[in-house]
């Protein structure tokens, strides 16, 4: 009885472990694939369209590329059109990265800038009389003239005309001094008034109208002085020349000051400001600086150039600023701390603007951001992004193209005519392919099954 009892205990065991382990082998669930790390793989994808899903690695049909996996662990909860991108695609496309920086200083900048005359120490010299130029003193264009220095002598038959009544004037005054007719006496002073006034709309000198007065004779010729000190830098003034009242005879500059035009792009101008002071340098004079300021800014940006005109005065020691030089100009501004990103991290559409940031293990979000000016080759993010993120800033326009199809086809899920979808009823899970494991589940946001054309 005891070996009977024995082989049956046997029996009943053998048969209990072959039907467990069939009901394992056929009909338990099967523990989903993990990596030496640890990582449970739910599936595999094309990285090229993780639309097509795999439950074993190996080669993508259409394209032969290698299929990538998906892990348990990814975040299940990232925006729309968020994507995976292998390291081996960031390579082949040439994917770099930034970082958001907030931080305060000073930003320089340059522009092309180029020297002009002061447009408030020029002088040009005309006769305020018609006649003929007698002698000219000042014979050649770039002469250094003083104040007061005389420049030429004008013969003029009107002028020494004046200057005969003037005499005549004076000689009634004295006739009539003696006069008991208090009416003459005021009339005689009233008539020498008017002849002097005459005189000095001439444009006659003090010491010239004493001169004719001590003489009692007329000037024949009358000089014409300079106004200011500085360079003749024009000369219409000949001997036996006839002139004019428009007669432009001199044109006489102070180059001790001179203005600069300097050429902000447009981007920049904002940065500039009334006052502001600026250092100017000469590509021919290493090592030499100018100090300058700004005086004007133009209201108008130039069409053609799209930049902006800024003038600036500068001190001119020993004249090596000469009107018509390029120089260079360099802006310093203090900026108060901002949140910036590389310029080429930003997609600019016209309608929104886009950085892509790194979220980890090769997933990169699409994130709309606000902006502000830009500041060299940097840009200030006023809304969507926090100082120390990670961000894309190079290879950004083909990732932005695989991102806008992802989020197309997540669109479009649910949608008539596409898998999984019955008009009126939920639509029901997919079957899994032969050999899949029952526990594959697809992460919220991915794109459904089917293999579609690539984007990238």
């Amino acid at each position: 009885m005891k070996l009977k009892s024995v082989i049956a205990t046997v029996l009943v065991a053998g048969v209990a472990f072959l039907g467990g382990y069939g009901y394992q082998r056929w009909y338990a669930k099967k523990p989903a694939p993990q990596t030496p790390g640890g990582r449970r793989i739910l599936y595999w994808v094309d990285p090229m369209h993780p639309g097509y899903k795999s439950d074993k690695p190996g080669i993508a049909p259409d394209c032969g590329m290698k299929l990538e996996p998906v892990y348990a662990d990814d975040p299940s909860s990232m925006p729309m059109g968020t994507i995976r991108v292998s390291p081996e695609k960031q390579q082949l496309i040439g994917v770099q990265y930034g970082e958001v920086e907030s931080s305060a200083g000073a930003h320089t900048f340059r522009a092309v800038g180029r020297v002009a005359f002061d447009e408030t120490k020029i002088a040009r010299v005309h006769a305020r009389i018609d006649g003929w130029v007698e002698k000219v003193f000042v014979d050649f264009v770039g002469k250094v003239v003083d104040k007061g220095q005389p420049l030429l002598t004008i013969y003029s038959p009107e002028l020494v005309a004046s200057q005969q009544e003037y005499l005549l004037a004076l000689k009634s005054q004295r006739i009539m001094k003696n006069s008991a007719l208090d009416a003459a006496i005021a009339d005689s002073h009233s008539l020498v008034a008017a002849a002097r006034k005459r005189l000095e709309l001439w444009e006659l000198s003090e010491e010239q109208i004493e001169e004719v007065t001590r003489t009692g004779k007329p000037m024949t010729y009358v000089t014409l002085y300079s106004p200011i000190r500085g360079y003749v830098v024009a000369r219409n003034a000949f001997p036996k020349q006839r002139i004019m009242p428009d007669t432009e005879l001199y044109t006489v500059v102070d180059l001790d000051r001179v203005w600069i035009m300097a050429d902000v792009f447009e981007y920049e101008a904002p940065l500039v400001r009334m006052g502001q002071p600026a250092r100017v340098s000469l590509s021919y004079y290493p090592g030499k600086s100018f100090s300058a300021r700004v005086n004007y800014i133009q209201p108008q940006v130039d069409p053609m150039a799209r930049t902006l005109k800024v003038r600036l005065e500068a001190g001119n020691p020993g004249l090596l600023l000469k009107p018509d030089m390029y120089v260079d100009v360099e802006f310093r501004v203090d900026l108060p701390r901002r949140v910036s990103v590389p310029a080429q991290a930003v997609l600019d559409s016209g309608l929104r603007k886009t950085v892509f940031v790194d979220r980890g293990n090769g997933y990169l979000e699409p994130r709309q951001v606000e902006t502000g000016e830009r500041i060299g080759d940097r840009i200030e993010i006023r809304k969507g992004l926090e100082p120390g993120e990670r961000i894309v800033t190079s290879g950004n326009f083909l990732i932005d193209s695989e991102s806008r199809l992802k989020s197309a086809l997540e669109g479009m899920q649910g949608m008539p005519g596409m898998p999984g979808h019955q008009h009126g009823a939920t639509p029901a899970p997919e079957a899994p392919s032969a050999g899949a494991p029952e526990s594959m589940e697809m992460p919220a946001g991915e794109a459904p099954s089917g293999h579609a054309g690539h984007s990238m």
